[in-house]
């Protein structure tokens, strides 16, 4: 018998659902018997059958509420919320190289999506968790908030403040049943990598390597993965399944690095 989450029959939203980490989170959180709400502009064909989608643009005020709202009134309440909807806004690339390169546009663009989207989301989940005497709240965040470089800091900033935040609402919902936690993946095997002009065609022109050895080879080396490779999206999404779950009970406040050995301090 392996180790049971009690996440059956449990109602959980998670954002930017269609791909990547997302889908992974979708189809783990599905096969634990939760009823789940998945989020994004479009749909994948890979989202199992009893998967409840809402086409929603995140970057629009009004999209998070609605999702949590969609959620009640089809299952009832609402559990877990995965606010994993993050990345380059819609028509950004990354990475990005230096400090000068965004303009405030891309400022705003960047924290709207990867910052105001989930807190958003938050506002509205955390009333009906209220309602079911508590959730649990799970943050997917990045390495690069805990580690500066020279490349995507309006990103990077958009994260650190979501870890903040993330850490703000779990001590003030703490008592009161909802726990807040962050997951960080470090360079995750997504099509944010593997995309025409995702980022290892970026980093292949930057380092004259293809994009496949950047994939295999380069990236894992400049970043010092100590496993040598970048994640699965599915070593995510069974991080997040944990933190879900009624089985992490005393775990609030708390990040998760799944990264591959990428930070390397205490």
């Amino acid at each position: 018998m392996g180790m049971e989450l009690e996440l059956g029959g449990r109602v959980a939203v998670v954002t930017g659902a269609s791909k990547g980490i997302g889908l992974a989170v979708v189809r783990t959180l599905a096969a634990e018997g939760m009823h789940v709400v998945a989020a994004s502009r479009t749909s994948s064909p890979d989202f199992p059958a009893d998967v409840l989608h809402v086409p929603v643009d995140l970057m629009e005020p009004g999209a998070p509420a609605e999702v949590i709202a969609r959620a009640v009134s089809a299952f009832g309440g609402l559990d877990v919320l995965v606010n994993n909807a993050g990345g380059p806004p819609p028509g950004a690339t990354l990475p990005r190289l230096g400090f000068l390169t965004p303009d405030d546009d891309d400022w705003r663009a960047m924290f709207e999506f990867n910052l105001f989207a989930a807190v958003r989301a938050v506002r509205a989940a955390i009333p009906a968790m209220l309602e079911r005497g508590g959730g649990s709240i799970v943050n997917v965040s990045s390495t690069a908030a805990r580690q500066a470089a020279a490349m995507n800091i309006d990103y990077s900033a958009a994260k650190a403040a979501l870890n903040y935040v993330g850490k703000s609402v779990s001590e003030e919902y703490g008592p009161q049943g909802i726990r807040v936690n962050t997951v960080s993946p470090g360079a995750t095997l997504t099509d944010w990598w593997t995309k025409p002009g995702g980022a290892a065609e970026v980093l292949s022109g930057v380092t004259g390597a293809g994009a496949d050895a950047v994939v295999k080879q380069v990236a894992p080396e400049m970043m010092r993965l100590s496993t040598g490779r970048l994640v699965h999206p599915q070593e995510i999404a069974d991080v997040v399944a944990l933190l879900a779950s009624p089985r992490s009970g005393s775990t609030t406040g708390a990040d998760y690095a799944v990264d591959g050995g990428y930070l390397k301090e205490l």
